[in-house]
């Protein structure tokens, strides 16, 4: 028994630890596959610290609960328990074998016990939770549909019998050494121990070489399991979530979210005045996607919080972050062999490497070497592959970011849609057609809509008929010195009839607390910010940069440089994206600005505003810039109001649709992403539904209008910006009701 458990442990273990090496290498081959990226060696001391604080801490795990903590023990178990498995090497040669100096060591043995159960406890947990959500039970609302079933299954189940035996050896050493009563050693073990007492000492020891010889063969089969499927991200994701965490894109830890990263080729950004001639827009091939994308791809453990949180998937639309991820890894790993041998495509198409380099090349890697990154599934005529994503993936994407938020390896995914809409727009201008007169109306008029610049004062006209409070242009009615804030009023704030409702709520709630403040007026033009996440990086620049000149000299003289805005896409635009353009200026949301005229007495809300009110997180100024608390202390502070929040909020907030350019396009497929959404509002049966963004406003109201056409709401339900109640309940008599905000 001794010599057949030494010696299929040993071949077992030699084999394995030389696929899991040679694999281990591979990955880090294909993964540098990839484009340059110098931006992920930055302050190397807070990297390590966000490692150790997102693993030990399982920050973005323990969101989910029981399953958080569960896998909490199950993944420090995996590294802290592997001196068990020396041990059981050892127990091959001698039954009663013990670690040196810490083998008989109280702590290390109750560590042991603990750990050792609660992985076991943990593992089971998940397998519960993975079984209780099979797609074949729930769909498309598993977050496990559409991930590789058998390998999360054999990677739990390896888990588990790993934690079986452990317990197993440690009630069998516990027999071995006669214990016969409770003995803290043997914390939870003792049962096992009391189970074989009285049993032949030779027994127990074939015993002892029998489960060091299966535990050891269990760990070292998986390792076999890796080390041919290096493509298996659910178990290859315990080892490169450490560096995927670590070269994320924020030095400081924060989610890649927020700004996105200007366009680079070559690992550098492209210089939109004088690109260089080989510069790549885009990506269009796998290899287009820098190192840390490979990695990010190669890292997935298919856990699927990102699809259970995606607005698209939610509503019946074909993206799924997951699936899009895992589509991309396997391309790569696919491709691999072709461009491992030198091979790969310009943006003119010319091949790297020789027909004598390619010789060597797998018939299936030269084959998927010719299938484009994006293009519809079906095969050619000629039985060529498929497009890896198809075109309604790539432009289902709203940008919302709950992706990026709820991730647990720190994965990018906005980043990696929008490289791959910027060759689409760029270089091949294939996008949805209805965003082409986006595109158009703000290269000539410098907003959306295509309207006049000088309607950008409409509703300044409008404010001063309807209350007489005049709005000064910086500039030309104010001097820049007097003002403290230049309100960044944007085009929907400016043109669209119902987010003006917002814009001269807020202008006289400033004047009402006797902020000065000033606006640009017609100088303003759009930020960019749907030009830039439909992938249109040249539009952006162009924009971009005529508004931090516009900021800089309208702002020169001013104490400081504040803007505060209404909508949360300007708000992130010229906050976190124009300083990559040599704009840097202190910019508040006007919520964040409401609550503070509050705190400072400035703004009295005394009328009450009776009704049950819901509060939408609007993607941009929520889970984008972390702004959650001032739209619901300003809610809170208003008499009258009781607020009961909806079932995705905050971080798990749900998108209204509109992000993303999505405002610009239709939406074609399943169900509209803004009706999900005032559907789960409607549910709580509200009077009101407030938000905090112009675009939320449009969508969310429009969704309300056609339910009650449909009678399907109440005729008095209101949608409205955090602002205009703030309105109602501070003017000194009460007026009349916030109107209705209508299509």
């Amino acid at each position: 028994m001794q010599l057949a458990a030494i010696v299929i442990s040993l071949v077992t273990f030699v084999i394995g630890t030389a696929l899991a090496a040679r694999a281990a290498l591979y990955i880090y081959k294909v993964v540098r596959t990839g484009s340059a990226d110098a931006t992920r060696f930055g302050q190397p001391a807070q990297r390590v610290a966000t490692v150790v604080k997102e693993f030990l801490g399982h920050t973005r795990m323990n969101r989910w609960g029981v399953v958080g903590v569960a896998h909490w023990f199950v993944a420090v178990g995996f590294f802290s328990l592997v001196l068990t498995l020396v041990n059981a090497f050892g127990q091959l040669f001698d039954a009663e074998f013990a670690l040196p100096v810490i083998g008989h060591w109280l702590p290390w043995n109750i560590f042991v016990e603990l750990i050792g159960t609660l992985t076991t406890l943990g593992i089971l947990t998940l397998i519960v939770v993975r079984l209780l959500s099979l797609p074949s039970r729930a769909g498309r609302k598993s977050r496990f549909a559409g991930s590789i079933a058998w390998q999360a299954f054999y990677v739990e189940y390896t888990i588990l019998g790993i934690g079986l035996c452990i317990m197993m050896l440690r009630g069998l050493e516990g027999a071995l050494e006669g214990v016969d009563s409770y003995d803290p050693a043997y914390l939870v073990s003792y049962p096992i121990a009391a189970a074989f007492h009285g049993t032949a000492h030779g027994t127990l020891v074939n015993l002892v070489y029998l489960f060091a010889m299966l535990k050891i063969c269990i760990s070292f089969a998986w390792a076999i399991t890796i080390g041919v499927n290096p493509s298996m991200g659910v178990a290859w994701h315990r080892f490169l979530a450490f560096f995927n965490i670590y070269f994320k894109r924020e030095d400081d830890g924060g989610t890649a979210l927020g700004a996105l990263r200007p366009m680079t080729s070559g690992g550098a950004p492209i210089d939109f005045e004088d690109p260089a001639d080989d510069a790549v827009f885009g990506v269009s091939q796998v290899e287009h996607f820098s190192w840390k994308g490979i990695l990010d791809f190669s890292t997935c453990t298919e856990c699927g919080r990102c699809q259970s949180q995606c607005p698209a998937w939610n509503t019946g639309k074909p993206l799924s972050p997951k699936l899009l991820i895992m589509s991309l890894r396997e391309h790569a790993f696919a491709k691999a062999p072709y461009l491992l041998a030198g091979g790969g495509k310009s943006m003119e198409g010319e091949e790297r490497a020789t027909a004598e380099q390619l010789a060597g090349v797998p018939a299936a890697a030269l084959a998927e070497a010719e299938r484009p990154l994006i293009g519809t599934a079906e095969a050619g005529p000629n039985g060529e592959l498929g497009g890896v994503i198809d075109p309604d993936v790539l432009w289902s994407c709203t940008t919302c970011g709950a992706c990026v938020e709820q991730c647990p390896v720190d994965i990018e995914h906005i980043d990696h849609i929008v490289d791959m809409r910027r060759y689409q727009v760029m270089i091949e201008s294939s996008f949805p057609t209805e965003a082409g007169t986006m595109l158009k109306n703000l290269e000539n008029k410098g907003n959306p809509w295509g309207l006049a610049t000088k309607a950008r004062l409409d509703w300044v006209k409008e404010l001063k008929k309807e209350t007489g409070i005049e709005v000064p242009v910086i500039g030309e009615d104010i001097d820049p010195a007097e003002v403290e804030y230049l309100y960044w009023v944007g085009c929907a704030g400016a043109l669209e009839d119902r987010a003006k409702k917002t814009t001269k709520a807020f202008a006289e709630l400033l004047h009402t607390a006797g902020v000065k403040f000033a606006i640009l007026g017609k100088e303003e033009t759009c930020t960019g910010d749907s030009p830039r996440r439909l992938g249109n990086e040249f539009l952006f620049q162009m924009l971009g940069a005529q508004n931090v000149e516009t900021l800089n000299a309208a702002l020169e003289d001013a104490p400081t440089k504040r803007i505060v805005a209404t909508c949360p896409h300007c708000f992130n635009t010229i906050a976190n994206e124009y300083p990559q353009l040599g704009g840097h200026f202190e910019v508040i949301h006007h919520t964040q600005l409401l609550q503070h005229l509050i705190d400072e007495g400035k703004l009295l809300p005394v009328n009450p505003v009776e009704g049950l009110i819901t509060y939408h997180d609007p993607c941009y100024l929520g889970r984008h810039n972390k702004v959650y608390t001032p739209p619901r202390e300003i809610i809170g502070r208003v008499p009258g109001l009781r607020n009961e929040e909806m079932h995705r909020h905050k971080e798990r907030g749900f998108c209204c649709g509109a992000g993303g350019a999505r405002m610009w396009m239709e939406e074609r497929i399943g169900k509209r992403i803004n009706t999900e959404r005032v559907d789960e509002a409607l549910s709580l049966n509200p009077d009101i539904v407030s938000t905090a963004c112009p675009f939320c406003l449009v969508m969310l109201s429009d969704s309300v209008n056609g339910k009650k056409n449909e009678g399907a709401a109440k005729e008095h339900l209101k949608v409205v910006d955090v602002a205009q109640l703030l309105l109602e309940s501070v003017k000194a008599t009460p007026g009349a009701e916030t109107e209705p905000v209508d299509a």
